[in-house]
């Protein structure tokens, strides 16, 4: 559902032809029915009209809506279809719009799949539909706002997440990391994500209007997933599920479950109940390895099948890591040196 909100947002956004014709509708006051899609299931509930087929404007758009009838739109948005169009659906699907225009848009929009856009005159707001997805576009000022708010909450949570992942890394040198730790950081990764999701779809209702906004996401945002990823990566004991597969699960867990470490543990593979989380753990190694520059992922793949976890790979020796497969002395020292460097530099942003 959330995808295909954003994308609905997406084609109705402000910069885009679409919204400024519904801008142009709504500014004069006017009510208007507008399907998108002139497919079969479309057509088989049409009836009269005038078949326009002429290049989509903006202009075009609002002088059209002064008639009475749906107007028909292509898929793409780039032509007319038809206008004047009286539009039947099966009266049996249920509705809860009261008004027979949004009425009818539900049942459209159930019964073809297509998106439907009805603008009421009286209330002066714009209503989508698509399949059984309804959404009111509000106010921009109202969506800036929220958008705006969202960023600060961002901003926190970025901070808080970057502190627990330093405090994590801490642990992995010192080879002392408990479960705990390991959860609590996906944990956050997580929260943050969620964050980054709604304000995705400020971003999209705002269209032309949150360019700031997405400077500003994307400074923030950069990096979170894959370092969550990696986290999976370096402690998960199940075999059956990527990474990825993990993290797709723990996002679609309403938000109390969130909560529960136990739960977080569980999907990583342990057993156990609150008890569980205080037993220690060993990183495999591959988020650590990812700092080292200019290391390719094959070499990192190696460098773990090879040494098993990160304790081994820290206490290794260049002549040790020089046997490892794509690894000379040259890259050995490198890879001594650069996590050295980054050991230095997490110590450092601890103390902050």
């Amino acid at each position: 559902m959330d995808d295909q909100l954003l994308k609905v947002l997406r084609q109705v956004a402000p910069g885009t032809p679409l919204r400024e014709g519904l801008e142009n509708i709504l500014r004069a006051k006017s009510g208007a029915l507008i399907v998108v899609g002139d497919n079969e299931r479309v057509q088989a509930i049409s009836e009269g009209g005038f078949v326009i087929n002429a290049e989509f404007t903006p202009a075009r758009l609002y002088e059209l809506a002064k008639m009475d009838g749906a107007i028909i739109l292509s898929e793409d948005l780039k032509r007319i279809v038809a206008a004047n169009t009286q539009l039947v659906p099966d009266l049996s699907i249920p509705s809860s719009e009261t008004g027979i225009r949004h009425r009818t848009a539900e049942r459209v929009a159930k019964q073809t799949g297509a998106l439907v856009i009805s603008i009421s005159q009286r209330r002066g707001v714009i209503t989508v539909y698509k399949g059984n997805l309804r959404y009111v576009l509000k106010d921009l000022e109202v969506v800036l706002a929220k958008a705006n708010q969202a960023v600060q909450t961002l901003e926190k949570y970025r901070s808080i997440l970057n502190q627990t992942m330093v405090n994590l890394t801490v642990l992995e040198f010192e080879d002392s990391v408990t479960l705990y730790e390991v959860t609590k950081a996906i944990q956050r990764t997580e929260m943050t994500l969620r964050v980054v999701r709604e304000i995705e779809r400020y971003i999209c209702e705002l269209g032309s209007e949150g360019r700031l906004v997405v400077m500003q996401v994307e400074e923030l945002a950069s990096n979170i997933e894959e370092e969550g990823l990696l986290v999976i990566q370096d402690y998960s004991v199940v075999e059956d599920k990527t990474p990825r597969e993990i993290m797709a699960m723990i996002g679609s867990w309403p938000a109390e479950d969130l909560l529960d470490l136990t739960l977080m543990a569980r999907a990583l593979g342990y057993s156990g109940g609150p008890r569980a989380l205080e037993q220690g753990v060993s990183p495999r190694g591959y988020r650590i390895l990812q700092r080292v520059p200019r290391l390719p992922l094959p070499v990192i793949e190696n460098i773990v099948r090879t040494f098993g976890n990160l304790s081994r790979i820290l206490q290794a020796s260049i002549e040790e890591l020089d046997e490892v497969e794509g690894i000379g002395e040259a890259r050995a020292r490198l890879i001594k040196e650069g996590l050295k460097r980054y050991w230095n530099q997490i110590v450092q942003e601890r103390y902050r």
